[in-house]
């Protein structure tokens, strides 16, 4: 993509040396390794008190047992854990797809975890897969529970936080910025005259990078005197038969509206759908925009504008610096990649 930016984060941050032992467990809890072994094993008899004890400097380190310890002589096994909020959103296929492209060439294999967008999910499948002691772990976003940062910085592998860059990582990011997204978007559709503008989309404090879309589309909007005027939002997954509920339901309540940005293309191109079946001229009565420059876009009778968030060169490049870290284990971490957004107007977003 053009303008893509690599830049070394802040000094002095690195990836740790090693990982966690159960001595590291024993001295921070003040019992010895063999209860600490009790404990985490879940054998023996040992008290409440100790437990309790035990179990919080655990966490409180980011301590994960390992369940393949003696099994390897490297105690690492050739697997690359990768967690994503959701298979049904379109994107993280297309992740996947792109990562897969390069560990296809290594000894490398991928094992996937789901989290469904819940941060006490997230903690369950990074403990699991942690346990497993892979070769590096890419995750979705740069939002983690306490737990869940703790066990990542004492992990000793590399770590790839992937798709947003507004934020400080763990260890090493590759995305795109998207309040930056949510900025540019605004700016082209107030270009082109509108004005009159909804917002719809998940509901937002389960979806960080939809927020932060929204806060620089909004911030935009702000510098041209402009405000929001209706908001529309959803849970779940999403599909076509929301966006159309959705547009529906904010045109009634709205009807002056001449502008719908969509959170992603999924409910843009159902909204697209709706307005096209009710003979609705769009873009010329009401402009639309969805956002991710899905495949799904190219089978619609009208191509709904969006964004690029380069999804496939994402995951290429988080394993690509997986791959380098393992090859030459003296290379510092914190690598940082930032790809540029790229609208693409399709036929909803300029009026003729």
């Amino acid at each position: 993509m053009d303008n893509d930016k690599v830049v070394p984060l802040t000094k002095g941050m690195k990836t740790p040396q090693r990982p966690l032992t159960l001595k590291d467990v024993s001295v921070a809890s003040g019992v010895s390794e063999m209860t600490v072994s009790r404990v985490l094993r879940n054998r023996g008899d040992v008290s409440d008190a100790t437990r309790e004890k035990v179990l919080k400097a655990a966490k409180s380190l980011g301590y994960v047992p390992n369940k393949i310890a003696g099994a390897l002589a490297s105690n690492r096994v050739n697997l690359v854990a990768v967690i994503i909020p959701s298979l049904s959103n379109m994107v993280f296929p297309e992740v996947l797809t792109g990562l897969n492209e390069v560990l296809d060439s290594s000894p490398l294999q991928s094992v996937v975890g789901v989290t469904n967008y819940s941060p006490e999910k997230e903690e369950q499948v990074l403990f699991e897969m942690l346990s497993w002691r892979p070769s590096g772990i890419i995750l979705a976003g740069l939002e983690h529970s306490d737990a869940s940062r703790a066990m990542l910085k004492a992990s000793g592998i590399p770590v790839v936080e992937i798709m947003d860059t507004d934020g400080e990582p763990i260890d090493a990011v590759v995305g795109i910025s998207h309040r930056r997204a949510g900025r540019e978007m605004a700016r082209q559709i107030t270009r082109y005259g509108y004005r009159n503008i909804g917002f719809l989309g998940t509901k937002m404090p389960m979806d960080h990078r939809a927020r932060k879309r929204f806060e620089g589309f909004t911030e935009a909007l702000a510098k041209e005197g402009i405000e929001v005027i209706d908001q529309e939002f959803y849970d779940g997954g999403s599909s076509l038969l929301k966006g159309r509920e959705m547009t529906e339901r904010i045109l009634k309540r709205s009807p002056k509206l001449d502008f719908l940005y969509y959170s992603n293309d999924m409910i843009g191109a159902g909204g697209l759908l709706y307005l096209l079946d009710k003979g609705v001229d769009v873009p010329g009565k009401i402009g639309l925009a969805g956002f991710n420059g899905t495949e799904l876009l190219d089978g619609l009778s009208r191509k709904l504008a969006t964004m690029d968030a380069g999804r496939d060169e994402i995951g290429r490049a988080a394993a690509r610096i997986i791959l380098e870290r393992i090859a030459d284990e003296d290379m510092k971490g914190g690598q940082r990649i930032e790809l540029s957004p790229r609208i693409q107007e399709g036929e909803t977003l300029k009026r003729s």
